[in-house]
């Protein structure tokens, strides 16, 4: 699975512009446009509405913030969880240290439990995984608003059950600054963390080169 963006990768850093481009996701329908007399069917693709919750700062984050410059990358998670959070959010560490001094990359953790999971609560445990100010948002706020994000934005079953035992997505997204998806991967898995970081390097290259 890691060979495929590598490859895309090296193709269009050879070759240049318009060559390869990502994959976007979530599609909601087809869309008809007359070219030169012939219709010309397009899919069309969701665009996440924009967000407005809590960080473990105790200030409100949106969307439009954390993709203005460039692409973030988000999950769903709990401070409780005992099995799969911790994993995710070691990948999720490592992806900030790789794009520590980048800008344009952003990491955004939402909470599935915002009941316990207040800002100072968050706060103590973003400084467990080194979060850095500014570039990895954990996030919380009205449960009804955050479900509404899961089911309706990211396309997700609406988290499970209660803590410590919630069942919930432990995927990663690669959402771009048009506020689509690019990328879906194994949060718990090593090589697929790996595959997420070849392809925010192929969307920023891709950026740079318009």
């Amino acid at each position: 699975m890691l060979l495929v963006p590598v490859l895309a990768f090296v193709f269009l850093y050879t070759f240049g512009t318009n060559r390869y481009a990502l994959p976007t996701y979530l599609p909601t329908g087809v869309d008809s446009t007359l070219v030169e007399g012939k219709w010309r069917r397009d899919t069309v693709f969701h665009q996440l509405a924009d967000f407005r919750f809590t960080s473990q700062s105790g200030r409100v984050v949106t969307q439009r913030e954390v993709a203005a410059n460039g692409l973030y990358v988000a999950n769903f998670f709990y401070t409780t969880c005992p099995g799969a959070c911790p994993r995710m959010n070691s990948q999720m560490a490592r992806v900030q240290e790789r794009y520590r001094k980048d800008p344009r990359v952003k990491l955004v953790s939402f909470t599935v439990d915002p009941a316990q999971d207040s800002a100072a609560v968050l706060e103590r445990y973003a400084e467990r995984y080194g979060a850095i100010a500014g570039k990895w948002f954990f996030l919380t706020g009205d449960k009804t608003a955050l479900y509404r994000l899961i089911t309706d934005e990211f396309r997700l079953e609406a988290p499970k059950g209660q803590a410590p035992g919630i069942e919930h997505s432990q995927n990663l997204y690669l959402v771009d600054r048009d506020h689509r998806v690019r990328g879906i991967y194994d949060g718990t898995k090593t090589k697929d963390v790996e595959r997420l970081m070849t392809e925010i390097d192929v969307l920023l290259y891709s950026y740079e080169h318009e």
